[in-house]
């Protein structure tokens, strides 16, 4: 695919508009100079619509793009449980999880481990989190997202890599959060309808005269296989989607880990201006989550039919948007630019605001009082660390991802051993007081090593399974040296008074609303 003069330019419009836009929302205002608030936080200030769009860009990548519509065509409709159960997520969160980050004004998730437990696991977990995001997700994201630009535009590889890493950090890097949450909706929206765009021109492909619905109609009769929300164990992908573990096991201890517990995407809503504008951008999230599937799944599924013989599954979001006429393909592909910008920076942002705030300012500040001249310090510290992570990621992606499919499993893999550790240590911070840092390290270590232990002794159980069995052993474990080693008398400083978990009959409602939605999706095609 080769992409045409128009498209270029629709493509350079795009890149232009974008990057002018995030310098226009950073400029400071009235002589004002940033303070590490500013910067990392977005001045606190993020209305709800800026929330619930941020939190979709920074999830949605060209990696989860064409993942999942290649995963759409090699196993159907069922892996759309990962966006449709991800919304109930998001609900749980906003109603029990943000009232208590919000009142005890966290802005990192390791300086809720050290307010909940102690100083040792902050750091502990900081390092972990640094780690991670710069060598797996950082690196995954630009690597894979110069795959699919090279596969789409035929630009050489390595420029590509470079290109993405070095825009993304530009764009973000005068206005830190503020740039990346304020710009998100432009990159949302052009992304839900670039993807809109493919499913109605293959779905009206493959309907003719009858149209998108008659093209539904006739892709779920042709190809019924591919419309099972919930495989059953002789699927040949029940080891990837195991049954009713999607709905009741091991994807909720993923999803609670990433949606409640991920610096990269809690610190949107821990940048809002209040706690109801924080949940609005919940509830808005996880209206998109439901919509994704749509935008990102069926124009894969609609390739079983438009193109059965493709090599591998993952070239089926690319052979769609061959469909595309001039001009159209560059909104299309400008929007999985915004896919891959959108993530990149936010990673960079979490990266630079864990480094900033929770390594450097904790070992120069005790008192956490900063002057003015310190706090602009931060910012500059936050906008080096931003850089060096970048220029690390580009450097390390091609030794790292040489093979991008089995490093994507990798990933996940990598990811699954820690997951279940992560989400003991946040769920019995935030509700049990009782849990001490012995638990808590206990479980860290334990979900690591019970994990290694089941994938090279028991490979045959599920990923997902595996995630739940490990979680629960953990939570058993923690709670058991929770009991028999106390925390320090000063240990918890989290607390819970003015904390309510009420929510507004504007939440609830809309709350119902996807809970309702979600029940009929999944009657529907059980």
């Amino acid at each position: 695919m080769r992409l045409s003069t128009i498209d270029l330019i629709v493509v350079v419009i795009y890149a232009i508009g974008i990057f002018g836009l995030a310098q226009w929302v950073s400029r400071d205002k009235g002589g004002h100079q940033k303070d590490s608030s500013d910067y990392f936080l977005a001045s606190k200030s993020l209305p709800w619509w800026a929330i619930g769009a941020s939190l979709i860009a920074a999830n949605i990548s060209a990696e989860q793009i064409v993942g999942m519509a290649g995963s759409g065509y090699a196993i159907g409709l069922a892996i759309a449980s990962y966006e449709w159960m991800a919304a109930l997520t998001l609900l749980i969160v906003g109603k029990f999880f943000l009232p208590i980050f919000l009142r005890n004004e966290i802005y990192t998730m390791p300086q809720f481990l050290e307010q909940r437990y102690g100083p040792s696991i902050r750091t502990l977990m900081a390092v972990f989190w640094l780690a991670l995001y710069v060598f797996v997700n950082l690196t995954s994201i630009i690597w894979l997202g110069s795959i699919a630009v090279t596969q789409v535009a035929g630009v050489d590889q390595t420029v590509a890599l470079i290109g993405l890493g070095l825009f993304a950090l530009l764009y973000q890097l005068r206005g830190g959060l503020k740039a990346v949450a304020l710009t998100d909706i432009v990159q949302v929206t052009l992304l839900v309808f670039g993807g809109l765009t493919i499913s109605y021109l293959t779905l009206s492909q493959i309907g003719g005269d009858a149209g998108v619905l008659g093209g539904f109609a006739e892709l779920s009769r042709r190809a019924p296989e591919k419309f099972d929300m919930i495989l059953s164990a002789d699927n040949p992908f029940y080891k990837d989607l195991p049954g009713l573990s999607v709905l009741i096991g091991g994807m909720w201890i993923a999803n609670l880990s990433y949606w409640g517990f991920n610096q990269y995407i809690i610190q949107r809503a821990l940048a809002a201006k209040s706690l109801p504008e924080a949940q609005k951008g919940i509830v808005f999230a996880a209206y998109l989550k439901l919509l994704m599937p749509l935008v990102i799944v069926v124009p894969g599924i609609a390739a079983v039919l438009l193109a059965p013989d493709l090599a591998k599954p993952d070239e089926a979001y690319p052979t769609m948007m061959r469909l595309l006429p001039s001009g159209l393909l560059g909104l299309v592909f400008a929007a999985l630019i915004a896919a891959i910008i959108a993530s990149t920076a936010s990673k960079i942002n979490s990266i630079a605001t864990i480094f900033t705030l929770d390594l450097y300012a904790k070992r120069t500040s005790e008192s956490g009082q900063m002057d003015a001249g310190q706090e602009r310090k931060l910012v500059r510290i936050g906008r080096i660390a931003a850089t060096i992570a970048i220029l690390i990621a580009i450097v390390a992606a091609r030794p790292l991802l040489g093979g991008a499919d089995q490093a994507f499993q990798f990933i996940q893999e990598f990811s699954g051993f820690f997951t279940p550790g992560i989400t003991v240590i946040f769920l019995l911070g935030l509700f049990w007081k009782r849990a001490t840092e012995a638990g808590a390290i206990g479980a860290a270590i334990a979900s690591v090593v019970l994990s290694y232990l089941f994938r090279e002794f028991a490979p045959g159980i599920p990923f997902m399974d595996r995630m739940g069995i490990v979680f629960l052993l953990s939570l058993g474990l923690a709670i058991l040296l929770s009991l028999a080693v106390k925390g320090r008398g000063d240990a918890n400083r989290i607390t819970m008074q003015g904390v309510s978990f009420g929510t507004s009959t504007g939440f609830n409602v809309a709350g119902l609303g996807v809970i309702l939605i979600l029940i009929a999706l999944y009657a529907t095609w059980w």
